[in-house]
Parts: structure tokens; C-alpha cells; sequence
């Protein structure tokens, strides 16, 4: 910002109280915008540290949870959040965080980035900067072994359960609007609506349905068809085009590598509990945006 000229700090002399109240604000506010846009490159803050500070959830398994044996965290996201420091040339600092805290953390410049199960929606975009979407859940049904149900036909004429507020109860009253769809507060009370008979199918994430089925010993099974594919990326925070940019494009690279697919299969794939297909590579998120 310019110093005054001579002849504005004469004229200064000349203005009310008031006058000079409001001019001075005017400068103050001047100032404090060029000082953060100074210090608002997040990347090269992020450069001078030499470590990225990456918040996951603390215990979601695959995703990020404490190793029992180490107490360690590890899981999907923390190796995610590894492998981009890594390409950004600097170490990680893991942070763990609850599911309400991954907005708040980054809007207060706590964490630079958020890989916490941060499906997209229109709203947190609002909120903050999502990097492309890196991998897509599919949500299913669930059915009895033996009910002899196979596909989404078989359920019209049916209950389905879900939780309710879910993207799996959206999809599940879109996709199979023949089906009459009850909501539970939770996935264990609509997993028990199922067992029960109260209902003929039960509409969750495969991640967390895997465990259902784990359990009950091949009573109950996944249909081959999914109602929809849940969009995941990185948080970060609005403003940062830079920081945006370098995770973009180390999440390029590694998709470009195999390493993407290759810590999908560690952690989700054929050998684990979850035998999730990663169907969907890396997606521009400007494709879930419109």
C-alpha cells in the first residue's frame, strides 16, 4: 500500500472527527486484507513447516483406526494422507478427529487436510473445497440367504429398511419405488428389522453392511446390483487453490501409479472383510458439482 502524499497529509488536518474515524478504517481493513492475502498460500505454509497436518476419523475401520496390537493409526485414509505428503516432499502429522469436527478444524486453519469419509454433497461444498473424488462406495441391499430375492424386482410389493436421512434411503425410494421403504434411526435397529422379518431388505453402504453379513454366518447377502456410488474426496479449506491444486495432483499420480488401487485392495479389497470391487477411479469432482 502507497504512502500518503504531502498534500493528503495536509488535507488530513482539515477533516472532522468522524471523517478521520472512517478513513482510518478504511486503511486498517486495507492493511489487514494485504496482510492475509500475503500469508493465505496454505502450500508454501505447509513447505516452510516441512510436515502436513491430515486429520482422519479415529476409529472407523478401513478408514483410519488404532491397530491393536501397536496402537498405531493406520487404515485407507492414513495411507492416503502419507502418500500425499510424501509427493509434496514433506512428513505427515497424523491428527485424529471426530465426524463433527472435519469441517470446523479446517475452516480454523487447524488441519490442512480433512480425509475423513467426506462424501460429497452440495452443501459441505459450500463449506469447503473438495480435491476430485478418489474413490465411490457403493450402497446395496441387503437380503436373507434364502429369501430367493435377486434383484431390485424382486422387492416390489416389499419393506426395505434404512437409516433414516440416509443416501442409501434416497436412492433406495428412487430405485426401487415399488419397494416401501421404513426408516430406524440406526444401522444396527434397521439391520434388526431385517433379521426379524420386519422387513425384506435392509439399503446401507457396503462398507458398513459387510459387517453386518460377517456376523450372522451366510444367513444373509449383498444383491449384485447397487443402487448408487457414494462420492469421497479430501477437504480443504476454501481459498487455497494452491494446496488444491498440489493434492490434485499427487492424487494423479497416484491413480497414474496403481498405488490408489493398490491401497484399495490393502485395505478394501478380495483378502479383507469388506471384498469391495473399487469400481470407479479417479473422478473430476466438477462431475458431481452440477
Amino acid at each position: 500500500m502507497p504512502l500518503p502524499t504531502p498534500l493528503e497529509v495536509y488535507m488530513f488536518r482539515f477533516l472532522s472527527n468522524r471523517a478521520r474515524r472512517t478513513l482510518f478504517g478504511t486503511v486498517v481493513i486495507a492493511l489487514c486484507a494485504t496482510s492475509t492475502a500475503a500469508q493465505a498460500n496454505r502450500l508454501e505454509e505447509i513447505k516452510a513447516r516441512g510436515k502436513l497436518i491430515c486429520a482422519t476419523l479415529s476409529g472407523s475401520e478401513p478408514l483410519a483406526f488404532q491397530d491393536p496390537k501397536t496402537r498405531q493409526y493406520v487404515g485407507f485414509d492414513v495411507d492416503t494422507c502419507a502418500a500425499i505428503a510424501k509427493r509434496l516432499g514433506v512428513a505427515l502429522e497424523h491428527k485424529p478427529i471426530a465426524v463433527e469436527a472435519r469441517i470446523p478444524e479446517l475452516a480454523l486453519g487447524r488441519v490442512d487436510v480433512v480425509a475423513a469419509a467426506m462424501g460429497y454433497t452440495k452443501e459441505r461444498a459450500e463449506q469447503i473445497a473438495y480435491t476430485d473424488i478418489h474413490y465411490q462406495i457403493p450402497l446395496k441391499i441387503i437380503v436373507a440367504s434364502n429369501s430367493g430375492i435377486e434383484k431390485f424386482a424382486d422387492l416390489a410389493g416389499k419393506k426395505i429398511s434404512a437409516n433414516k436421512g440416509s443416501t442409501p434411503e434416497l436412492y433406495a425410494r428412487s430405485k426401487i419405488p415399488g419397494a416401501e421403504v421404513v426408516t430406524y434411526q440406526d444401522g444396527s435397529t434397521g439391520f434388526l428389522a431385517l433379521a426379524q422379518g420386519k422387513v425384506q431388505g435392509f439399503a446401507i453402504a457396503q462398507a458398513t453392511g459387510a459387517r453386518f453379513i460377517e456376523t450372522t454366518g451366510g444367513k444373509f447377502k449383498f444383491l449384485d446390483e447397487s443402487l448408487a456410488f457414494e462420492p469421497t474426496g479430501l477437504g480443504i479449506k476454501k481459498g487455497e487453490p494452491e494446496l488444491l491444486a498440489a493434492v490434485n495432483k499427487a492424487l494423479r499420480d497416484m491413480e497414474a501409479s496403481g498405488e490408489l488401487d493398490a491401497l484399495w485392495t490393502k485395505w478394501y479389497g478380495p483378502e479383507t472383510r469388506f471384498k469391495i470391487v473399487r469400481e470407479k477411479k479417479l473422478t473430476p469432482v466438477s462431475a458431481f458439482s452440477n
